[in-house]
Order: C-alpha cells, then structure tokens, then sequence
C-alpha cells in the first residue's frame, strides 16, 4: 500500500510524504531545495537524498491532533487513531503554523 501526500511550507511544495510497505520516506522538492527554503524541521535538514523510517517521522505525527480532537477525527472519518499515515493525510490539510499535508493519492 502507498499513501503519498505533499507537504507545504509557507504554501510552497516543500517535498513528498510517503508511506510504503517498507515504511516512510519523505523528499525535498528539488525546486525547493534550489529555492533556498527553510528546512521543514529542525530534524530534516533540507537534502537532496531522501529520509527514511520505519515509523511516520516525529515532526509530521506531531502535527496530527491530539485529545478531543483526534477523537472527533476518529469519529467522524472513521480512522483507526493507529493509522498515522491516514490521519496526518486527512487532518492535517489546514494546521496550525506553516506546514500543512495534502493527499496525493494512495
């Protein structure tokens, strides 16, 4: 299964999200990157090679809601709360500050 979604700074395309059987990568935008953009996170340094986990990297399961909220989320869209992926590509569209997720497909 492939999930992948585009990640925006300051509504710029910052680079790729993806989840895979393997686990997660994410990709700075080569446009992005000669732009000479910030860094989406401290702990992804802008590059050109991309980052890979097992587990959705803590910068992005950061932005997806907490309390209350994740459970409205889980409620209304019926997504299991352990579905990171889905939930960072569903709520996290609009968040707070200047990063923001959009589906890209799956």
């Amino acid at each position: 299964m492939n999930r992948t979604g585009k990640v925006y700074v300051n509504q710029n395309c910052a680079g790729i999200i993806e989840e895979n059987d393997e686990g997660y990568l994410f990709t700075y935008d080569k446009e992005y990157i000669n732009s000479g953009c910030s860094a989406v996170s401290f702990l992804l340094p802008v590059r050109e090679s991309p980052y890979k986990s097992k587990v959705l990297f803590p910068f992005f399961d950061g932005l997806i809601p907490e309390g209350w909220l994740l459970d409205i989320a889980e409620e209304s869209w019926k997504i299991n709360r352990r579905d990171r992926m889905l939930l960072l590509l569903t709520c996290c569209k609009d968040c707070i500050g200047d990063v923001s997720v959009i589906r890209t497909g799956e």
